[in-house]
C-alpha cells in the first residue's frame, strides 16, 4: 500500500512539473524560433512561412497599398552596401526601405531577405525620419521634397539632401553609411535671412505593430534604450498603449533609443555628449514612436549655421558589430541591445568561446559539442569529488540509519548526532550537489546565448537538423510526418529530446540507489518529464544537454572502476 501511494505521489508530482512548466514557459521563457523544417514521410522539407497580412482596415483603410506601388510613388535615393539594400524617400527625408542581405526569413533557398524598414502606406510600416522644429520660420515637413546630389548611398559615397525655404534658411542632411548597419545623418541649418532663427533638430523612428517575439523576463523586446548610462528594459508596448500619446519621456546625456526584436534593432543615437529629451509614445492604434530632440534650441544668427549629428542603426544584433560600434564610435552600452540579463559576465565568455569554436570548425553543432567537452573537462575534478563523497555517504548509511532509529523521537538530537558523525568521518553531505549547482548557471548562460544571439540563427548541424535555433523537427509522435496531424508543441518530441530523456535515465540509473523509495520513483520518472519539457527548446540546447549526459555516463563508468563498492549500489543497468 505504501509503495502504491508513493508511486501515485511521484506520478502526480511529475505531471505537475510537466504541465506546470508548459504553462509557465509560455509566459516567462522565450521559445525557440519556429521550426525551419519539418519531417514529412521521412524527408526533411521547409516549413512555409505565411505572408503577413495588411493592417486592419480600421487603422488606415485607404492608406494600405502594395509596397512596390508605394516605393514607386516618389523620388528616391538607392541604398546599397555589403550588408543592406533599400532606398531613402526624398519626400519627408525618410529612411523607409531596408532589407538585410545576409539574413533570410527562412532557410529555403528562395527565401526573401529580412525586411526591417518599410514605407508609410505599406503593410507593417517602419521608418526613420530626420527633421527640425522651429519658431518664426518655415521648416521642412512630411510633404517636403528634398533635393539630392546623388542617386546612390553606399560606403564611401555620401549623399547630401537639401531644401531652402522662402526666408533664406537652407536645411541640409548629409547621409553616409558604413559596411554594416549604421547610417550617419549630419543635420545643418544655414541662415541667409535677415534675422536670427531658433531651430531644434529631431530624429524619430515610427513602428507599426508590436514585436512578433514575446517579451519575457529572460528576453526583452519592444521599446529599448540607454539613458544616462543605464540600459532600460522596463518599457513595453502595453505600457505605451496604456499611456497613449503622453507616453514616457526621459532626459539623458547621450545614450540611444529605439525598438528591438529578438534579433533585430532599429535605434537612434544622438551625439554622446548632447543632452536630449527622449520619448516613447503611441500615435495611433498599434502605431509607436521613439524620438529625441536636444534640450536646448539652437539660435542661428544671419550668416551662421548650426550642425548636429545623429546616427541610425537598423540591422541585425550581431555581437561583434554591436561591440565595434560601442568601442569605435563610443556609443554608450550599445551591446546592451542584446538582453544578456543578470549573468552577462558569465554569458559573454561562453558566447566568445562558442563563436571562436564555430569559426574554427565551421559547424555550429560541432562547436556546441566541443563546448560541452570543455565544460565537462573543467568539471571533471569536481565530479571526482562528487563520487568520492557519494561513496563515503553510502558507507555511512548503516550508521545514519542506526542514529535515526535511536533518536527517532528527538529530531534535534538526531541532527546534532548526524553532524557529529559527518564531522568525525570527514564527510560533506552537500559535496555531491556541487556539480549540479555549478551546472545551473552554465546551463542558463548557454540557454541565453543560444536563444538570443543571432549567430546561431539558421545554422545547420547534420542530417535533418537544418536550424539549431529551432526545435528538432523530426517529430516522433506523428511518425515523422507519416501521420497527418501536428502535435502540440510540448508533445512534439523530436529525436534529440528523446535521446536527452534516454541518456538522463541511464545517468540516473548509474547513480547509487536512493534510500527513500519516493525519491527513487521520482528520479525514475523525471528523465521522461524533462524529455517533454525540453521538446520545444532550441535543438542546439538539446544537443548540448544530450552530449553532456553521454559524457557524464562515460565519466561515471570510468569513476566506478575506482569505487567498486559504489558501483555495486547502482541500478541494474550497470551490470
Amino acid at each position: 500500500m505504501d509503495n502504491q501511494r508513493n508511486m501515485i505521489l511521484a506520478i502526480v508530482l511529475s505531471a505537475l512539473v510537466l504541465f506546470g512548466w508548459s504553462a509557465l514557459s509560455e509566459r516567462f521563457f522565450p521559445t525557440a524560433n519556429p521550426p525551419a523544417t519539418k519531417v514529412v514521410n521521412g524527408k526533411t522539407v521547409p516549413v512555409a512561412t505565411p505572408t503577413p497580412g495588411p493592417i486592419p482596415a480600421a487603422a488606415a483603410p485607404a492608406a494600405i497599398r502594395d509596397r512596390a506601388v508605394v516605393l514607386a510613388e516618389g523620388p528616391r535615393v538607392r541604398i546599397d552596401t555589403p550588408s543592406v539594400a533599400g532606398s531613402i524617400n526624398l519626400t519627408g527625408a525618410r529612411v523607409d526601405d531596408l532589407v538585410l542581405k545576409r539574413h533570410r526569413e527562412t532557410i529555403a533557398k528562395n527565401s526573401p531577405p529580412v525586411r526591417l524598414l518599410s514605407p508609410e502606406g505599406a503593410a507593417g510600416a517602419v521608418y526613420a525620419q530626420f527633421g527640425w522644429s522651429g519658431q518664426g520660420l518655415a521648416v521642412p515637413g512630411n510633404d517636403t521634397v528634398w533635393q539630392a546630389d546623388g542617386q546612390l548611398l553606399a560606403p564611401g559615397k555620401p549623399v547630401m539632401l537639401s531644401w531652402t525655404n522662402a526666408s533664406g534658411q537652407t536645411f541640409r542632411i548629409r547621409l553616409s553609411i558604413d559596411q554594416n548597419y549604421m547610417i550617419t545623418a549630419e543635420q545643418s541649418v544655414a541662415n541667409a535671412g535677415a534675422g536670427p532663427v531658433a531651430v531644434r533638430p529631431f530624429a524619430l523612428v515610427k513602428r507599426t505593430g508590436v514585436s512578433a517575439d514575446p517579451s519575457t523576463w529572460t528576453q526583452h523586446t519592444g521599446p529599448i534604450g540607454v539613458f544616462d548610462g543605464k540600459a532600460d528594459y522596463s518599457i513595453n508596448f502595453k505600457d505605451l498603449d496604456s499611456a497613449g500619446q503622453a507616453g514616457k519621456s526621459l532626459t539623458s546625456t547621450g545614450g540611444w533609443l529605439g525598438f528591438t526584436d529578438k534579433y533585430w534593432l532599429t535605434a537612434l543615437v544622438p551625439a554622446q555628449d548632447a543632452k536630449v529629451n527622449a520619448s516613447f509614445r503611441t500615435v495611433g492604434d498599434k502605431l509607436y514612436l521613439a524620438a529625441f530632440t536636444p534640450v536646448d534650441q539652437a539660435i542661428v544668427a544671419p550668416g551662421k549655421a548650426a550642425v548636429s549629428t545623429t546616427r541610425l542603426f537598423s540591422g541585425a544584433k550581431e555581437v561583434a558589430v554591436l561591440q565595434s560600434y560601442e568601442n569605435d564610435l563610443k556609443i554608450n552600452q550599445f551591446d546592451k541591445a542584446i538582453d544578456w540579463g543578470w549573468f552577462s559576465f558569465f554569458e559573454r565568455p561562453i558566447f566568445a568561446l562558442l563563436d571562436w569554436l564555430f569559426k574554427a570548425v565551421g559547424n555550429f553543432g560541432v562547436a556546441i559539442i566541443l563546448l560541452t567537452l570543455v565544460v565537462r573537462g573543467l568539471m571533471f575534478p569536481i565530479a571526482q569529488r562528487q563520487f568520492a563523497s557519494m561513496a563515503a555517504m553510502r558507507a555511512l548509511q548503516p550508521k545514519v540509519k542506526a542514529l535515526q532509529e535511536r533518536h527517532k523521537e528527538d529530531k534535534q538530537k538526531l541532527q546534532q548526532e548526524m553532524l557529529e558523525l559527518y564531522k568525525r568521518e570527514k564527510v560533506n553531505p552537500l559535496a555531491g550537489c556541487l556539480p549540479i549547482v555549478i551546472q545551473i548557471p552554465i546551463f542558463y548562460a548557454l540557454y541565453k546565448v543560444l536563444m538570443l544571439t543571432i549567430e546561431m540563427r539558421h545554422q545547420p548541424f547534420a542530417l535533418w537538423i537544418k536550424d539549431l535555433s529551432a526545435p528538432d523537427p523530426a517529430t516522433v509522435i506523428n511518425l515523422f510526418g507519416y501521420l497527418d496531424f501536428t502535435p502540440p508543441h510540448f508533445l512534439a518530441l523530436g529525436v534529440l529530446p528523446i535521446l536527452l530523456g534516454v541518456t538522463m535515465f541511464i545517468q540516473f540509473r548509474l547513480n547509487p540507489a536512493q534510500m527513500d523509495p519516493v525519491q527513487q520513483q521520482v528520479f525514475s520518472i523525471m528523465p521522461w518529464v524533462f524529455m517533454f519539457i525540453m521538446a520545444p527548446f532550441a535543438a542546439g540546447l538539446q544537443l548540448y544537454w544530450t552530449v553532456s549526459n553521454i559524457l557524464a555516463i562515460a565519466q561515471q563508468k570510468w569513476l566506478y572502476s575506482r569505487y567498486p563498492a559504489l558501483k555495486a549500489q547502482a541500478g541494474p543497468i550497470t551490470s
